[in-house]
């Protein structure tokens, strides 16, 4: 183990990173060797864990969740990845804390912050808030901080925004990584990230923009398809746009996603909402228009039911690069005649590669356990060397 770890550990040094003590909001933000940190930072944590080595780096700390959705794989993918480096986890419930009572945001920033090292938020319901939210937690955090408030000022984690899911996508990164046998082997492998019909609405559309922004850095040929009227943020395919160009990538759109498929090496059917739906809902939130919002919703059904024959099937799959391109999704996918009449994908191409989402669902604890680890620590290299020279068993030995 030694001799396979210690130079991943030479190479990770060798990048250097900007994440000691700032927070990580949104991939495109971030420079490519932090990237490529936070990947090769997860890839060891991941051998030092399947060696049965322990990892618990603090001996005292918060991981801080603050879920404003519904989560599973994200959820507990925190707490294991807090649980992995030593930290203790704690869920802002804000149906029972003073946040239904009215505190204000900069308030419960500084509340939740006490003793804290990471505060994780998942906020990417209401498009034009979520990373607003974050940045005002960001803000608050640094005003208590300042004033001596705080011991330590926490890192704030993106668990997913109305703009972009770096967890998520940096997990999909590692998954195509492991997939293709490098980061180099990316570039010139058509990646579709395409919408798909499912029987429910208001689904983020932060998925497919943190793909778009992530993929297009590392020379992936990255095709958006969509029916007309399933745009994502003009800013983001801004990003896109820029990052294939100076990657020598490319980035382009399609209404088709029969063309979209052909000779793809990798697919990613995921529905989303319609943008201007997402605007409207969080117009009329906050307007307390909440009688309108069943009609959206019927609104929006309605439209998505136009576009139920965009299913990923088996001969939609025959299309792509000699039939066999890598399916991916972030779970859970709406599959037709298993959770749903009809879906995202057929049962039987969600079937073949139903695993295979599980091992890709697999790597987002370490990807997060990366960003931790590279917010708190100065030196993740010198931490992991510790670590590797220390050799501590993950399980204790039967008595």
């Amino acid at each position: 183990m030694h001799a396979q770890l210690r130079p991943k550990i030479a190479a990770l040094a060798a990048l250097g990173h900007e994440l000691y003590n700032k927070d990580f909001l949104l991939t495109w933000e971030a420079s490519e060797p932090t990237l490529r940190a936070i990947l090769l930072t997860a890839e060891i944590l991941e051998d030092l864990a399947r060696a049965g080595v322990s990892t618990r780096t603090f001996r005292s700390g918060l991981g801080v969740a603050v879920f404003r959705d519904k989560s599973t794989r994200t959820r507990y993918s925190f707490r294991a990845a807090c649980n992995l480096l030593g930290l203790a986890t704690e869920e802002l419930d804000e149906s029972t804390s003073q946040v239904s009572h009215g505190e204000t945001v900069r308030e419960t920033s500084a509340m939740v912050g006490f003793l804290s090292e990471v505060i994780g938020i998942r906020d990417d319901m209401f498009l034009g808030e979520g990373h607003k939210y974050m940045t005002e937690v960001s803000a608050s955090l640094d005003e208590s901080h300042k004033a001596g408030i705080l011991l330590q000022r926490p890192a704030v984690i993106n668990l997913q925004s109305d703009l972009d899911h770096p967890t998520q996508a940096l997990a999909d990164l590692r998954h195509l990584v492991q997939h293709f046998g490098g980061v180099e082997a990316l570039r010139g492998r058509k990646l579709v990230m395409s919408w798909a019909y499912s029987p429910s609405y208001g689904k983020p559309l932060s998925v497919p923009q943190g793909v778009i922004g992530l993929m297009t850095r590392f020379g992936m040929d990255v095709v958006l398809a969509h029916p007309p009227g399933y745009e994502l943020v003009d800013d983001c395919l801004t990003v896109a746009r820029r990052f294939s160009s100076e990657t020598g990538g490319s980035f382009s759109t399609t209404d088709s996603m029969d063309a979209a498929f052909e000779a793809a090496d990798v697919v990613y059917p995921k529905s989303w909402a319609p943008m201007a739906v997402m605007h409207e809902r969080t117009r009329m939130i906050r307007a307390g228009e909440r009688a309108g919002l069943a009609d959206l919703e019927r609104q929006a059904l309605a439209q998505n039911a136009r576009f139920k024959h965009w299913e990923c099937t088996d001969a939609l799959m025959r299309r792509t690069r000699g039939g066999r391109a890598l399916y991916m999704h972030c779970l859970p996918a709406d599959v037709t005649d298993v959770s749903c009449p009809a879906g995202e994908v057929s049962q039987a191409v969600f079937e073949s590669a139903r695993l295979e989402t599980y091992r890709e669902a697999s790597y987002k604890p370490f990807i997060i356990a990366s960003m931790i680890l590279n917010t708190r620590f100065p030196g993740a290299t010198a931490t992991l060397t510790h670590i590797l020279d220390d050799g501590r068993p993950r399980r204790g030995h039967a008595g």
